[in-house]
């Protein structure tokens, strides 16, 4: 979507308005002397007195306007300035202003930054997520093609044993299987990323829908599970899903929900018994395309879809730590209403 345009037209800039409108004011005390003076025609001439305070409010007229051109129109100037650099220049341009004149424009000039700073990240982001997701995508479909190459070229002369040509075929549909697992994180991160309509997910049903998509895993809550949290059954399935999958593929055979309220938030722990996170990664589990799995088809993007989709739903997850076996996250979500 193009940005938007401001109409073009002269307008006038602050420091010409803060100048007219002070000096108009000072101007008003003037037109009543001379209003007086030709009313009374007792004179012809100001006093000395009269020409000099005049003066004096001229000065302190012209003293206040550069006062307020200063402090106002001075650093609104600085910052256009420093958002056409960061415009050129990228992150190494978000530096703080040298004076921000009143608390409102240090306020504003801080929301800019901020938000640039944000911005800048986000570039980055889809940069280097478009160059995970080509590489991704490059390498199972050169085998696909490598793979039908050579069932194509198949000689009738030196034919392929049925144990290679199931072997190929086994490859294509294994690297079909991982082109479709890369598709569903990135329709699962888009939905992250996108604003979704306001909702709420019962812990009861959250429970269900797991104990029905992982078997395997012996699901329970405890504490407050009849609450609901605040979260669209879209984002709780798949919030929930990608950590029990997780756990799942770590070994785990037990997950358990510990949920606890008060007036502001919900808290829930997910535990579960797997092998756990070793020390060295408890700092990366959270960096987009880090996978431990990645031979067995992991693409380090389940985690970071977490973190997003909890995110633009007001919501937080940490790693807590563990004595012994097995993994313990906590999720921060906005309390029930």
């Amino acid at each position: 979507m193009p940005a938007p345009k401001v109409r073009m037209k002269w307008r006038p800039t602050l420091a010409l308005i803060v100048y007219v409108v002070l000096l108009a004011v000072m101007a008003l005390p003037i037109l009543i002397v001379i209003w007086f003076r030709a009313v009374e025609a007792s004179s012809n001439r100001m006093a000395p007195a009269e020409i000099g305070a005049l003066v004096v409010a001229f000065i302190l007229t012209l003293g206040v306007a550069y006062v307020l051109t200063r402090t106002i129109t001075g650093p609104i100037d600085a910052l256009i300035s420093r958002t056409e650099e960061i415009a050129r220049g990228g992150k190494g341009a978000i530096q703080p202003l040298e004076s921000y004149g009143t608390r409102e424009i240090a306020v504003l000039s801080q929301s800019f930054l901020d938000l640039a700073g944000k911005l800048v990240d986000r570039t980055e982001y889809v940069r280097s997520f478009a160059a995970y997701v080509s590489h991704e995508l490059k390498s199972p479909l050169t085998a696909i093609r490598g793979a039908a190459e050579l069932l194509r070229d198949d000689d009738a002369e030196r034919p392929m044993t049925k144990a290679q040509r199931l072997h190929f075929l086994d490859n294509i549909i294994a690297d079909a299987v991982r082109l479709d697992a890369l598709l569903l994180r990135l329709r699962e991160l888009a939905q992250a990323e996108t604003p979704v309509a306001e909702g709420r997910s019962s812990v009861t049903d959250i429970l269900s829908s797991l104990r029905g998509r992982f078997p395997a895993l012996n699901i329970s809550g405890a504490g407050d599970t009849e609450i609901s949290v605040a979260l669209p059954q879209e984002a709780a399935g798949i919030v929930f899903a990608n950590l029990a999958e997780n756990a799942l593929q770590h070994g785990a055979t037990l997950l358990e929900l510990r949920i606890s309220v008060d007036a502001r938030t919900a808290v829930i722990l997910v535990c579960d018994d797997g092998s756990g996170i070793s020390e060295a990664n408890r700092q990366r589990i959270f960096q987009p395309f880090f996978s431990t799995r990645r031979e067995q088809g992991g693409t380090g993007m389940g985690l970071d879809i977490v973190r997003a989709m909890l995110s633009s739903h007001g919501g937080t997850i940490c790693l807590l730590q563990t004595t012994g076996a097995g993994t313990e996250f906590e999720i921060t979500l906005p309390g029930p209403s």
